[in-house]
């Protein structure tokens, strides 16, 4: 028996959803618009190669057009001939030679005050009294004591005088002679222990009268009338700095130290500059006049000493300065305005000024002092630029202004004492920053 199946219909409503073919110009939309896009893209990038290319042949075709189109105005600095000083810089003190803290070396009342305060004492000038009476009154005592004393001796000279005499004539034994002898002996000890204490006592009276041991400035008053000090107490009376002359001391590294002593075998005195906190003006010019004698092993450091007139007073004691110690100087070397040098990286180079036109050239630069760098690769009498650096382009036209007379600086002989900038020796060059100039 054969099964039969049946087949119901199945309604067009409830039929499963069927995916139907887009047309063919809906195909091709997609493709159209990626033709598009990458025609847009083609387009820019030839725009921006022309712009590129044109750009590129402007700033290197002579035709006599800057980096913006038209001649690039700059000021100039020309290379010189001349001599520069190589200079150590570090951080100094003003030290002075002597600085006298007054005791009292005796006990006792204060009764008069000499000084005023900030007052420029010479050695001598009286500063403080202190009661003396009471040490003239041992001091008489003592005086007394010596009168009497040495009355006694020359009685005791008188009679030996007699003895000797009368032994003579062998009237006496010769032991009352010698007993005599030695007692005028005994009696010149007693008289010049009596000097001694008539001088001790002398000194304690003088030391009620305190004065001025160096000539300087006397500090801020430390004690009034009527204050009672001892001696040995650690009351200090008055403080005395000597001003003229004075001295920096200040520290090298250890590296340069063979440097300076070579020097100074050489020359009796290499000089030393103090300049203010700012190092735009020099204070003072002085000696260098010695070197420790040990360096500092925290540091690797040694200390040097300078000594300064210091007439006008510049330096104040305490006072921390720069200085500036001439080493040596470069002679006939080529010289030209720091601020016309720039830096690529490491590289340093300069706009030479030629025919009009502007040419990029690399330089070695050396030491800087005064705003002039000793440098080499240029010649002297050479124009470069000093002004403008981020319009200038190989072979740009430059129109050339001249410096306002007086604005460049330049570089005095180290033996003259003038301002000068200082500068650090060796020190990293970094991005350079444009000096405006009128």
């Amino acid at each position: 028996m054969t099964e039969q199946v049946s087949r119901t219909p199945i309604a067009p409503d409830l039929a499963p959803p069927t995916r139907e073919t887009p047309p063919a110009d809906q195909r091709q939309k997609p493709k159209r618009r990626a033709w598009v896009w990458l025609i847009v893209l083609l387009i820019f990038g030839l725009v921006f190669w022309w712009v590129v290319t044109r750009n590129n042949a402007a700033s290197t075709a002579p035709t006599g057009r800057g980096g913006f189109g038209g001649p690039v105005t700059a000021t100039e600095a020309k290379a010189t001939k001349g001599d520069i000083g190589v200079y150590l810089t570090a951080i100094g003190t003003v030290t002075p030679v002597y600085t006298d803290s007054i005791v009292s070396q005796v006990s006792g009342q204060v009764v008069a005050v000499h000084y005023r305060e900030g007052q420029l004492v010479h050695k001598g000038d009286p500063l403080v009294e202190i009661d003396a009476r009471p040490y003239e009154a041992t001091l008489k005592q003592a005086e007394g004591t010596l009168e009497r004393d040495t009355h006694v001796l020359e009685q005791a000279q008188m009679d030996l005088a007699r003895y000797q005499a009368a032994w003579a004539r062998n009237a006496i034994a010769k032991q009352q002679v010698d007993d005599q002898e030695k007692l005028v002996e005994q009696t010149k000890g007693t008289v010049k222990n009596d000097e001694g204490t008539v001088d001790y006592d002398r000194v304690q009276v003088g030391f009620c009268h305190i004065v001025a041991p160096i000539t300087g400035r006397v500090g801020l008053r430390l004690v009034d009338p009527g204050n009672v000090v001892s001696a040995g107490g650690g009351t200090t009376l008055a403080v005395i700095t000597q001003l003229q002359p004075i001295t920096v001391v200040f520290t090298i590294s250890e590296d340069n130290l063979q440097q300076v002593l070579a020097q100074m075998h050489k020359t009796q005195l290499l000089a030393v500059q103090a300049m203010d906190r700012a190092q735009s003006k020099m204070i003072a010019t002085g000696k260098l006049i010695t070197t420790d004698n040990l360096i500092d092993t925290t540091t690797g450091t040694v200390k040097l000493r300078a000594l300064f007139d210091n007439k006008n007073n510049e330096l104040f004691p305490n006072q921390f300065v720069n200085t500036r110690l001439l080493v040596s100087t470069l002679h006939d070397v080529t010289l030209v305005d720091a601020s016309a040098i720039q830096h690529n990286g490491t590289q340093a180079f300069v706009w030479v000024i030629q025919n009009g036109a502007a040419q990029q050239r690399n330089i070695t630069s050396g030491v800087t002092d005064n705003g002039l760098t000793e440098v080499t690769g240029l010649n002297p009498d050479e124009v470069v630029a000093d002004s403008s650096f981020e319009k200038l382009q190989n072979g740009a036209k430059v129109n050339v202004v001249q410096q306002v007379p007086g604005q460049r600086s330049q570089a005095p002989p180290p033996s003259q004492s003038q301002p000068q900038q200082a500068q650090p020796q060796n020190a990293p060059q970094g991005a350079p920053s444009e000096k405006k100039k009128p």
